[in-house]
Formats: structure tokens, C-alpha cells, sequence
């Protein structure tokens, strides 16, 4: 009986016995093989991150668009935080972020129906500028809202680039020079000028066209037509006497700091006008004839490709508006008017703009 009654209670000790060695062998093993996977992670990570920066790099810069015309998209997980590559500058590497948002450097001051549009749009081409494409009017309308409202609405720029924008109307802002100058006396100001008639009827002609019922050029013109004294009050007439609102500015800032670029140049010879520019600005002189071809329909200048873009690419349909016809009569009275100022402003810049010949 005792004999049967021990080996009854043996079965069971030989089973518990491999199970116990089992468990410390299991807890033994454990951390080597989480040792082993932590090991193999930091191995492969360097590799996998290594090839996601050369695809997407790749993808951003070398990889033609796709049939909707938007690149490539990336789905595969972010970048270290140490690396962003820049879309714009295949095979560089930029901090997060791609930079950081600054007061601009450079600002299009004027005038309205110069050609600051085209202008602004012919240097976003450049790679080393940065531009806000809307109007911000900070230092006319939205002052008050302060500096940093005004940086937040820049775009990031990189080290060595600059950050611009246009406003047309800054340069018959009385109180636009002491504003900009507070901001910094150091800042680059461009100036696109036109014949001041030619200027002054396609502002008009842009009136026009958002409001139809407005009075003729003729009446707006003068005060009095009968005598012929011009009406100064009218913005049309008054933007251009720049020679006027050149003496605001001069008190300011050295005329050094100062370009003029030409409106009808702009037209004609747009590789010649952006080479001043760039120069002015201490840049390479990258935008060249290369970059141009004239339009006969709309009767300016266009780029063969945009920014960002590898199509051609021209102003909108508000640029280039058929001027009405205005009385010859008019029209004379008005240049003779604007001469002794156009005389005066030549004398100012040094440059000889053409507009009385």
C-alpha cells in the first residue's frame, strides 16, 4: 500500500519539475532577446532614414508632376526632427521648419498702375526671394495691428534670402517713411514709375471697370475745364507728381537706398530692368532674358515658367485693360501740367525716364 501510494504521488513531481526549468530558462533568455531587437533597431533606423531623404528629395526636386499637376505626394512617415528637405532647393537641407519668418528687407513702395505687379512676380523667380503675394498695407491701413502682425504675414526665408512685398500706395503715404524707417532705417525701397498721363488714365480705366457710371476722365480732370486748371485733389492726377512725393521720403531714407525702376522698360526690355534690381538688392543676376517672352496679345512681357511652376505663366486678365480714348486736348494739357514736375524728378534719381519727348 505504501508503495502504491508513492509512486501515485511521483507522476506529478516529474511534471512540475521540466515546467519550473522552463520558466527560469524563459526569464533567462528574456532580456538577451530584448537586447538583441534594441540593437537591431538602432541599426536599421539610420538606413531607413537615409532612404526616405533621398526619396523624397528625389520627389521634390527631380520627379516630373503628376497628370493633375501636383508632385508627387510622400506618405511615408515625417523626417528626424533634424531634417526638412526644402522643395525649393534640391539636395539642400534646411532646419525645421524651412526657416523662420522675418521683417521684410526689401518693400515695392509704388506707384499704382506702375508695375509693381509685374515686377513682384519677375523676382519671385529669383531663388534668394521670398515674397508675400497679397498686398499687406500695414504701413497705410493696418499700422495699429503692430509689428508682429505684420511679420506673421511674411513668408519663411532661409539664411541668405530675402523677404519682400508691394504696396503701391505706401509712396503717396505721408506717414508710410517715418513708419518703414522706425521698422528699419536699412530697408531696400523700389520705386516702378510711368508716364505720369499714361499712369494716370489707367487708373482710371481700373476705376471703370469696377464702377461703369463714374464721370468721364475729361470732367475729373479739371476743377474748372474752361480755364484749364487741373485738379490736383483727384488721385488719378495727384499720384503722379512723384517728384512731390520724393521729397516725403528723402527725409527718410539716402537716395542711395532708393531704385527707380522703369515702367515702360519693364515692358521692353524686362531682362535689363530685373538685372537693376538685382543688383540693388546684392543679388546674383539669375533672372536674365532666359526667363521671358513677349505676348502680343496682352502687349507685355511674360514668364516662361513661374515660381514654383514649369508652365508659362502671364499676368491676370486685370492687367493690360484697353485704355478709352481720351481728348487729345486733355491729354496735352495734362502732360504740359506734369512737366515742370517730371523736369524736377529726373534732376532727383539722376535718370532720364523719357516722358516728355
Amino acid at each position: 500500500m505504501a508503495f502504491s501510494r508513492i509512486r501515485k504521488l511521483d507522476a506529478p513531481s516529474r511534471g512540475i519539475l521540466p515546467r519550473k526549468a522552463v520558466v527560469m530558462l524563459c526569464s533567462l533568455l528574456a532580456p538577451l532577446l530584448l537586447l538583441h531587437l534594441l540593437s537591431s533597431a538602432r541599426c536599421a533606423s539610420p538606413l531607413r532614414g537615409s532612404l526616405r531623404t533621398k526619396r523624397l528629395t528625389r520627389d521634390r526636386s527631380g520627379a516630373g508632376p503628376e497628370p493633375d499637376g501636383h508632385r508627387i505626394a510622400d506618405e511615408s512617415p515625417a523626417l528626424p526632427p533634424d531634417l526638412v528637405v526644402n522643395p525649393r532647393f534640391a539636395g539642400k537641407v534646411s532646419p525645421l521648419g524651412e526657416g523662420s519668418k522675418k521683417l521684410p528687407q526689401a518693400l515695392i513702395i509704388g506707384v499704382k498702375k506702375g508695375g509693381t505687379r509685374a515686377l513682384l512676380e519677375f523676382l519671385r523667380v529669383h531663388p534668394d526671394i521670398r515674397a508675400v503675394g497679397a498686398e499687406p498695407h500695414f504701413f497705410d491701413r493696418n499700422y495699429d495691428n503692430g509689428l508682429e502682425w505684420y511679420r506673421d504675414l511674411m513668408p519663411k526665408t532661409l539664411e541668405g534670402q530675402i523677404t519682400m512685398e508691394k504696396t503701391p500706395s505706401y509712396f503717396v503715404t505721408r506717414e508710410a517713411p517715418a513708419r518703414i524707417s522706425a521698422m528699419s532705417r536699412d530697408t531696400k525701397l523700389i520705386v516702378v514709375v510711368r508716364d505720369p498721363v499714361t499712369r494716370a488714365i489707367s487708373d482710371y480705366t481700373q476705376t471703370l471697370s469696377k464702377k461703369p457710371d463714374i464721370p468721364s476722365f475729361e470732367s475729373l480732370t479739371f476743377k474748372n475745364r474752361t480755364t484749364g486748371l487741373i485738379d490736383t485733389s483727384w488721385s488719378a492726377i495727384q499720384i503722379g507728381i512723384y517728384a512731390k512725393h520724393l521729397d516725403n521720403w528723402l527725409q527718410y531714407f539716402p537716395m542711395d537706398q532708393i531704385l527707380f525702376v522703369s515702367g515702360e522698360r519693364l515692358i521692353t526690355d524686362p531682362a535689363g530692368e530685373l538685372g537693376r534690381v538685382q543688383d540693388f538688392l546684392g543679388l546674383k543676376r539669375i533672372i536674365t532674358d532666359k526667363h521671358f517672352y513677349f505676348n502680343q496679345t496682352k502687349g507685355f512681357p511674360c514668364l516662361k515658367k513661374a515660381e514654383g511652376s514649369s508652365k508659362p505663366h502671364c499676368l491676370g486678365k486685370t492687367k493690360g485693360r484697353t485704355h478709352p480714348n481720351i481728348d487729345p486736348e486733355v491729354v496735352q494739357r495734362l502732360r504740359d501740367f506734369y512737366r515742370p514736375f517730371n523736369m524736377k524728378f529726373y534732376q532727383m534719381t539722376g535718370r532720364f525716364f523719357g516722358w516728355d519727348d
